[in-house]
Parts: C-alpha cells; structure tokens; sequence
C-alpha cells in the first residue's frame, strides 16, 4: 500500500482516500467493502450471525492480505482496535494517515446513513464515548493526524499529499492530477 487511512466512522476515510488514490494514479481499496464481499453478506449481517471476534478475525486476514497491494487503504472505523491490526499498523513502512471528526461532524455525516446502522441505535454520548475509547489505538500508529471539520475533502487531500512528497513518501509524478 502506498497510503493507509484510519479514523473512526464518517470521519472522511473512503471519500478522502478515493481522491488520494486518484490524485497519485493507484488503486483505492475500502477495508469494509472488501469484507463484505468475502463474506458475501453485510457486516450488520455478519456480525449478527458470527460476532465480532470473527468479523475481527475476517477483517486481519483481508488487511493482511490489501498491505500487499499498491494503493490507497480506507481501513475501518475498529480496524486498529484489533491488537494483531494495531501492530501491523505501527510497523508498517507504509504512511498512516488518521483522519478526525468531532462527533457532531460525524453525525452531520452519517447520522441518518442506513448503512450505518450502529449510529442511529447510539445516543450522542455513546458515540462520543466509543469515539473517545477508540481514540488511544488510532493515535498509537498514526503518522499523520488531521482534523476534517469544516475543511473540504480536496484541502484535506492535498494536505495528505504534501506530507508524502515532505517526508519523500511518495516522488512527485507527473501524471498526479489536481
């Protein structure tokens, strides 16, 4: 992988890493859909019928398998709350990118999504608190952290690009569109 984006939901991880992934002409691989078509049922579905230690078990093995890929990696909101995750993230050469949300940006975002069914059955409070407890992992292998309040995918995505060329992760490319 070429990028690696965490960050709890609607925080702006799938939006922000399709413009990254064609902004620097590589593929764009969102963690959940890719669960979802291995397991061949939505991850409501899935964590119903198995639970969340096998979603995580799921979800270790397709991001093992996507960290040998190039591209952009959107990981999911709990990908880092997996300890085995955790450490393959802090070790990896690849840039990881934690994107932030307030929790009334998230819910802006996605508190009416039917596809996040797990907002709508939360409290502000809960999600606040689920935020805050996810917060520690998230921090502990991140490279880059960046607030997307009130800032437009493309100024975030030219931010992440920056720091690539910066820290010469990534050379400047003349096909890289703007």
């Amino acid at each position: 992988m070429d990028v690696i984006l965490i960050g709890f939901m609607g925080s702006g991880k799938t939006t922000i890493g399709k413009l990254l992934a064609e902004m620097l002409l590589v593929p764009h691989t969102d963690l959940d859909q890719e669960i979802v078509e291995s397991a061949g049922q939505t991850i409501k579905d899935f964590f119903s019928k198995y639970g969340e230690v096998k979603f995580r078990e799921l979800e270790h093995k397709i991001l093992l398998n996507q960290l040998k890929k190039n591209g952009v990696l959107s990981t999911g909101g709990g990908t880092p709350i997996n300890i085995q995750n955790l450490e393959i993230l802090q070790a990896t050469k690849t840039p990881v990118i934690l994107l932030e949300a307030s929790t009334n940006t998230i819910l802006e975002r996605v508190g009416k999504s039917e596809e996040r069914p797990l907002v709508n059955q939360m409290s502000t409070r809960q999600l606040t608190s689920l935020r805050a407890e996810r917060m520690p992992f998230y921090q502990e292998c991140a490279d880059l952290r960046i607030n997307t309040d009130n800032r437009s995918p493309v100024e975030i995505t030219e931010q992440i690009y920056r720091y690539l060329l910066d820290t010469n992760q990534y050379s400047i490319n003349s096909k890289v569109k703007f």
